[in-house]
């Protein structure tokens, strides 16, 4: 399933490979942002959620998210690359590389997908309770409920994940700005135990760094 998954999104690293998604109006509309050299970079962290443009959320525990906007003077452009990316949390000496996303997709999550199977059984056990009025016996009785088996994500599920994570992906190569997307960070930790973070950009406009709010 892997194999399939990656094949998708072979290539990835191509400049034409990573979508974006629409900059906001201004950098003020962030949490965060400052000044790089003529142009301004701008922030938000979204922990382990990754929004997507069709206005839902994904999610990955191996992973956190920042989404993050170039922008610049009319008529501006510049070459970008997640490289020109880190992330400092707690204070750590060395920062976070930024990853492709073709390594996130493997972790990626929709909170709310179920097997077709088990959304049929709920449906179904709720319309005999609300026709009988009865309660899991299970339940009442104290019995141990059994082990769930392993859902397994059917790869076209995981195929179509994988796509939303591309499209909101921070576009690389030579751009006209403003440009805007996903950058990911390796990164396990729980977000509510993050007393710092810190984005810091190393690219062709020079040196910035941005303090975001965990």
């Amino acid at each position: 399933m892997i194999a399939a998954i990656c094949a998708c999104v072979h290539g990835q690293n191509a400049p034409t490979e990573g979508k974006g998604m629409p900059a906001r109006a201004t950098p003020a509309d962030y949490q965060t942002h400052v000044q790089a050299g003529t142009l301004t970079i701008a922030a938000d962290f979204d922990g382990h959620s990754i929004p997507t443009l069709d206005g839902t959320t994904l999610s990955t525990p191996e992973y956190v998210v920042v989404e993050t906007a170039v922008f610049g003077p009319p008529g501006a452009r510049i070459k970008l690359s997640i490289d020109d990316f880190a992330l400092r949390i707690k204070g750590k000496k060395v920062p976070l590389p930024s990853e492709p996303y073709g390594l996130v997709v493997k972790s990626v999550k929709d909170p709310e997908w179920e097997p077709p199977e088990v959304a049929q059984a709920k449906e179904a056990k709720s319309k005999t309770s609300l026709s009988s009025g009865e309660e899991d016996t299970q339940v009442q009785k104290g019995e141990p409920k059994a082990t769930p088996t392993p859902v397994k994500v059917p790869v076209e599920v995981q195929r179509a994940w994988a796509q939303r994570v591309q499209k909101v992906t921070l576009p690389e190569g030579d751009r006209a700005l403003p440009q805007a997307g996903m950058l990911f960070f390796h990164y396990w930790g729980k977000v509510e135990k993050i007393q710092s973070i810190e984005l810091i950009y190393t690219g062709p406009a020079g040196k910035a760094t941005l303090t975001l709010q965990p």
